[in-house]
């Protein structure tokens, strides 16, 4: 197997290849991919759909030299295989080894560190800026996806560009793809083509009929771009002054070669549009492309099987994760509220909302990927008297930074954040780990900013929060939590009130979130008091004071940054109380934190029972 591959370590030997050679590549890249994320897991669906394309624009450029940008980057698994990182697949997204998404680190194919959508074309542009100023001719690709165009960034790039002549190409690879179901008015006008061959066949078509009436094909002539505009997405792009061309079937080598290399030679921006099926040659992909898109381990003759559905009515046939007992609650609470709506920026199934679109359909919105969009778009909302809320990742909210603070804030809107993946996330990574959002959160005025220990927890505070008049956030993890159980019952907390969990003596650990699992572990072996703090703005200064007072000790326990988080609102706190006790703040260190395994990454930061016991001892000594 694969005796075609083996060979290619470089570009330079892909190049060396004979092009009658590439189609047998193709296929064995297609049969490596599908075998080795069968058993490391990652992005399938995309990787599939990017085969021939990967191979054209390395056998045509001149990489690393020539540049290549990425959006997003889970569509890159090829470009890694080809670049020398073939062997490494058997480590991808795993502690040690190669990242699920272009890092410059690592190679210097990866030209841009990605992870987040739609940046690619203001990259690729700089880096054509840059050659320009330099006198190079060296060219910039950025390659981007019909989802990814949805967001905002990516034109506000494009107009840019298009008033350059700088040696860009944007290719769009429109397989109608992004991780949920791609919506918008962009992506309707996009999906009316499956290849060029429709308009070429109607512009002939009419020719004909209008060959006999000459003053009507002059007519038409005139009006050409405006018929075309209304067929195909080209004066769309031509309008932001790019030279359009395509769509092209993007799974032909022999087109994307010669295209390609045709387009090397022009100058100025250029745009490719291709058409790509995502999950190609694998069909289990192709009939269920979103099941396939980011996969755990799996057997590749069987497929994907089905996990137990979560039945509250049977008994839970599994622990729910953070993400579905937020979906439970959001359906529960629409039900009770007709003000409730539902936002997401495209993440419907990773957000989990899938159940509450389609029971509740006309109050759910997937706004695409435009986080600012999404949050302004809630706050219009909010002011005329529904209750939004957005549900978003942690890592996605830092995009949507201003909104929040000048769109939500200022006005005091009483929209409710539902920030799911908080704290670190395995195998994704630095770019999607949320490791900044009580920083950035508790210094907003009017927020309140939850973060529950459980799973209950959970469903009271989005409670708790959707109560509130004013702007709110509730911060939980992915996967699952320590397996509490559910009440289908709904009561508020006490705004900025904690609780006590343990009392023990010397020591006072100040659990925020998550971190009172292993604070209680870690206090049995300190016989430590232990509270659960819950929230992080209002904090519970009435609390901070009584263990103060009653401990050698205080100990701040968070995941997330050190730096602005919850153990610094801790110290805020005493130093405006005026106590001077000892305090430890733990949290995540002052460095991105690379891929692995939740439960490690967390004992390399010292977060598990046994790391906070060691710490506390050498505060104690010390």
């Amino acid at each position: 197997m694969y005796t075609l591959l083996k060979t290619i370590n470089t570009p330079d030997e892909l190049r060396a290849l004979d092009r009658e050679q590439l189609p047998q590549l193709a296929s064995e890249l297609r049969e490596f991919l599908v075998e080795s994320v069968s058993k490391t897991g990652g992005h399938l669906s995309s990787n599939l759909g990017t085969v021939e394309l990967t191979i054209a624009l390395h056998y045509i450029y001149d990489t690393p030299e020539d540049k290549l940008v990425w959006d997003v980057g889970h569509q890159t698994y090829t470009h890694k295989i080809l670049t020398g990182r073939r062997e490494a697949m058997s480590k991808l997204r795993m502690a040690g080894g190669i990242a699920g998404f272009p890092k410059r680190e690592e190679s210097p194919y990866d030209t841009f560190g990605t992870g987040h959508s739609s940046t690619s074309i203001s990259a690729a542009l700089g880096m054509a800026v840059a050659a320009q100023l330099q006198g190079s001719e060296r060219r910039a690709v950025a390659i981007i996806g019909d989802g990814a165009m949805s967001g905002g960034m990516a034109f506000e790039a494009l107009n840019n560009a298009g008033a350059m002549d700088a040696n860009l190409l944007v290719i769009l690879n429109d397989n109608d793809m992004s991780i949920s179901r791609p919506v918008g008015a962009l992506n309707n006008y996009l999906a009316k083509l499956i290849s060029g061959r429709f308009y070429a066949a109607m512009r002939r078509g009419s020719e004909k009929v209008l060959k006999v009436m000459p003053p009507v094909l002059e007519f038409a002539k005139r009006a050409e771009e405006h018929v075309k505009g209304m067929v195909t997405p080209s004066t769309l792009f031509e309008e932001f002054g790019f030279n359009y061309i395509g769509p092209i079937d993007g799974h032909d080598l022999d087109v994307l070669l010669d295209t390609l290399s045709n387009i090397r030679n022009l100058s100025g921006p250029q745009f490719l549009h291709i058409v790509t099926q995502k999950g190609k040659g694998y069909a289990l992909a192709e009939q269920d492309c979103l099941l396939y898109h980011g996969v755990s381990k799996f057997d590749r003759t069987q497929g994907i099987v089905a996990k137990p559905v979560l039945n509250n009515a049977e008994g839970q046939a599994a622990k729910p994760t953070y993400t579905q007992v937020f979906g439970s609650w959001l359906c529960d609470m629409a039900a009770q509220d007709e003000r409730l709506v539902g936002i997401t920026p495209a993440m419907c199934e990773g957000s989990g909302l899938a159940k509450f679109a389609e029971r509740f359909p006309a109050r759910y919105f997937d706004v695409g990927i435009a986080e600012q969009h999404a949050l302004t778009f809630a706050a219009g909302l909010a002011c005329d008297g529904y209750k939004p809320v957005v549900a978003i990742y942690s890592t996605f909210l830092q995009r949507a930074y201003d909104q929040l603070i000048h769109d939500i804030a200022i006005q005091n809107l009483p929209v409710v954040l539902a920030i799911d993946r908080g704290g670190l996330v395995g195998a994704d990574g630095a770019t999607h780990a949320g490791s900044f959002d009580l920083s950035y959160l508790r210094c907003i005025p009017n927020i309140t900013v939850m973060a529950p220990a459980d799973e209950n927890e959970c469903r009271q505070m989005l409670y708790t929060a959707f109560q509130l008049n004013t702007p709110s956030a509730v911060r939980y993890p992915r996967g699952t939590g320590p397996g509490v159980a559910i009440s289908n019952e709904m009561s508020a907390l006490p705004i900025g009130k904690g609780e006590l969990r343990r009392k023990g003596r010397r020591v006072a650990i100040l659990a925020f979130g998550t971190m009172l699992a292993p604070a209680l572990a870690a206090a049995e072996q300190l016989d430590a008091t232990v509270a659960n703090m819950r929230f992080i703005k209002p904090l519970d200064a009435e609390l901070v004071l009584r263990l103060a007072g009653e401990h050698e000790l205080l100990v701040t326990v968070e995941e997330n940054t050190v730096q602005g988080g919850a153990g610094s609102a801790v110290a805020e706190c005493l130093l405006q109380l005026g106590i001077a006790v000892p305090l430890l703040q733990l949290g995540l260190p002052d460095r991105f934190i690379e891929q692995g395994e939740h439960a490690q990454m967390l004992a390399d930061c010292g977060l598990d029972a046994k790391g906070l016991v060691a710490a506390i001892k050498n505060k104690l000594t010390n």
